[in-house]
Formats: structure tokens, C-alpha cells, sequence
């Protein structure tokens, strides 16, 4: 009997090994070598890895010298207060860019992310066979391509890099998991879920908010959570389908941050969830996309300009705002050593930061 119960056990031990963690799973699409142990350092040593670490080193190389480095250190300079705060941050219409939330506020203790694009599965690299694992691969690597370049994931493509049609490795999962492993983080469990009209967590099924809640250990090695939603934040949607707004609303005082937002919160259509971030956040750090420069209440809000204005890009042309340009026009506005947003390049990009000049109320509780 006791032979049986040490063989069960070491049956247990032994499959506990063989199958990757989340962490595991993250290290590998974001092209790290596999920790000492790891179930996926066979899988690693395949010529289609070594492909995928090699592009994703040089593309982060890339990005670390041209941007990371550059708004850690202004973030440092200018807005300190923000690097160090814990608070929540609310990311809307950030789609998986986990990257620049994590840059930013890299000690904010919960992030929620927000988009349109799917969740999908947390994914099984093991289940990544033949030409299928180079192909998940190389189109992950497409999928972070636009963010890493430009700074904004191009909505059109994301459709198709996500589809669960396109590649094994669907929906917004794999790439979160890829930014969290390159920004030093270590995942400590995944748990896939829903909000319920009151914006309470719980089962996937029948919820019209699914997401993904990720607990991770920091860089600096605090324990972090990051919720990413698959929703539509059109006024009309929020009022069908309150849930996520009212998960927002049970948060204590978060800053708010967003780019490369469509202009989306310059259209009626998309009042709600401009109100939601002028309500509820205590900041807001944004580029032109955001809340247009006239809808910052000046009885509550202090808004300052950074860097330059030169206007939408022709996609959005008529979306100017003549009295922001007039704020850059009349010079002493502080420079940004970073690109950001459509405005991609440096000495181009607008960044907004606003401050709320009221007490902030506090987390409204989720009722259970």
C-alpha cells in the first residue's frame, strides 16, 4: 500500500513538471530562454524558437532604445508622483498593450485593459506541432509588430492576427503574455472570467464582458493584477450592458490613460465612457485621441500640455482642435524625448496630462 501511495505521488510530481506554467508558456512566445526545469526546454532548442527569440530580441532592442528608456526617464523627471503611485489604472480602448501601461505606471497595483478584440484562450505552446509552431510564431511576432513600431495596434489587423482562424495562439492572451515576460514579470495565475450586469467577476458563460484576470509578481517583485475585457464602449452598449462601467466605477480613485483611441471620445456616441474617466479618475495622462482639450471641466480639472501639436493625422483630419494647436502656438510647452500615438515620431507626438482638483470618491463597493 505504501509503495502505491509513493508511486502516485511521484506520478503527480512528475506530471506537475511536465506541464508549463503560465509563466512557462509566456517565456517561450516571448522568445526568453525556458527557467532551469522548465517543460518547454526541448521545445525550446527547435530552430522555429530561436527564429522567434531572435526577431523579438532585436525588435525590443529596438523599441527599448527608441521609446521604453525615453519615457521611464521623462516619466521619472516630470511625473514622478505617477511612477511610484499604486493606484489602479484605467486603460480604455488599449486593446493588450500591457506594454506601455506597465512603462508608464509600473507600480500601479491592478490594470484594466479594455478593447474590442477577443480574449480568447490562455495558450499551450506544447500543442504548437510542425509548421503550426512556426507559423503561431511568426504570426505573433506580425501582431506586435504595429505597437513596437509605432507605438498602436492597427485595429483591421488585429482582427485577422487574433482569429483563432489565423493562427493556434488566438486572441489578446498570447500577446499580454509576451509584454508581461519582456517587462521583467512573472505570471502567477490565469483565470479566465465574466462580469455580470453589476460588474461583479465571476463564470464566463452568458456574461457580455468576458476577460482575463492575471495575477503576476512585478519587476521589482510587487504583486500585481491586470484585467483585460472584451468590450464595446459605444454609449448605447454601456446602457444595454453596464457591467464593465460599473466595475470601473468599484475602483478606488484610478488614474486614467489612453492613445491612440480613434478620437472615439470626440463623438456623442462615446460620452459615457469620457463622463466614466472625468468622474472617476484623479489623472489622466492621454494624447489628442482622448478627451478633447475644451471637455476638461476647468473648475475640476488642470490639463498641461507636452510636447507638439501638429494635428490629427489625415485619417482624422477633422478631428483638429483649434484651441489646443492655440496652446502650443503660444510656446512654453515642455518637449517629449519620446514618439507616441499616430504622431508617432519624435518631436511630433501630443501628450496631455490633467490633474482633478477635487476629492476623489472613493470605491463604490460591488454589491454581492
Amino acid at each position: 500500500m505504501n509503495r502505491l501511495v509513493l508511486f502516485l505521488a511521484a506520478a503527480s510530481l512528475s506530471f506537475a513538471q511536465s506541464t508549463p506554467t503560465p509563466d512557462d508558456q509566456a517565456r517561450f512566445l516571448a522568445g526568453l530562454p525556458p527557467r532551469e526545469g522548465s517543460p518547454l526546454f526541448e521545445l525550446a532548442q527547435r530552430a522555429e524558437f530561436a527564429r522567434h527569440a531572435k526577431g523579438l530580441d532585436l525588435a525590443w532592442e529596438d523599441i527599448e532604445r527608441r521609446q521604453l528608456g525615453a519615457i521611464r526617464g521623462w516619466m521619472q523627471q516630470t511625473l514622478p508622483q505617477l511612477v511610484v503611485d499604486t493606484a489602479p489604472l484605467l486603460y480604455v480602448f488599449s486593446g493588450p498593450d500591457f506594454l506601455h501601461a506597465n512603462t508608464f505606471y509600473p507600480n500601479a497595483s491592478t490594470y484594466v485593459l479594455c478593447g474590442i478584440e477577443p480574449v480568447g484562450e490562455p495558450p499551450d505552446v506544447t500543442k504548437l506541432e510542425g509548421d503550426s509552431l512556426d507559423h503561431s510564431l511568426r504570426n505573433l511576432r506580425n501582431s506586435l509588430e504595429a505597437i513596437m513600431s509605432f507605438s498602436f495596434f492597427i485595429t483591421a489587423e488585429m482582427k485577422n492576427d487574433f482569429s483563432a482562424n489565423a493562427t493556434k495562439l488566438s486572441g489578446t492572451i498570447p500577446v499580454i503574455y509576451t509584454f508581461l515576460a519582456r517587462s521583467g514579470c512573472h505570471i502567477d495565475h490565469v483565470e479566465i472570467i465574466g462580469l455580470d450586469k453589476e460588474g461583479r467577476e465571476g463564470p464566463l458563460e452568458g456574461s457580455k464582458h468576458p476577460g482575463v484576470k492575471i495575477g503576476f509578481t512585478g519587476k521589482a517583485g510587487q504583486k500585481q493584477t491586470m484585467y483585460y475585457f472584451s468590450t464595446n464602449l459605444a454609449s448605447y452598449m454601456i446602457k444595454m450592458n453596464p457591467g464593465f462601467v460599473r466595475f470601473c466605477e468599484a475602483l478606488a480613485a484610478p488614474n486614467g490613460f489612453t492613445k491612440s483611441a480613434s478620437y472615439l471620445m470626440h463623438l456623442q456616441e462615446f460620452d459615457a465612457v469620457r463622463d466614466l474617466l472625468l468622474a472617476k479618475c484623479s489623472t489622466i495622462l492621454q494624447d489628442d485621441t482622448g478627451v478633447r482639450w475644451k471637455d476638461f471641466p476647468r473648475d475640476v480639472w488642470t490639463p498641461k500640455a507636452y510636447g507638439w501639436y501638429p494635428g490629427p493625422i489625415a485619417l482624422f483630419k477633422e478631428k483638429h482642435q483649434s484651441d489646443l494647436a492655440a496652446v502650443y502656438k503660444a510656446g512654453n510647452v515642455p518637449p517629449i524625448p519620446f514618439g507616441i500615438g499616430y504622431n508617432w515620431r519624435p518631436k511630433m507626438s501630443t501628450l496631455i496630462f490633467a490633474q482633478a482638483r477635487r476629492e476623489i470618491r472613493k470605491a463604490i463597493p460591488v454589491l454581492e
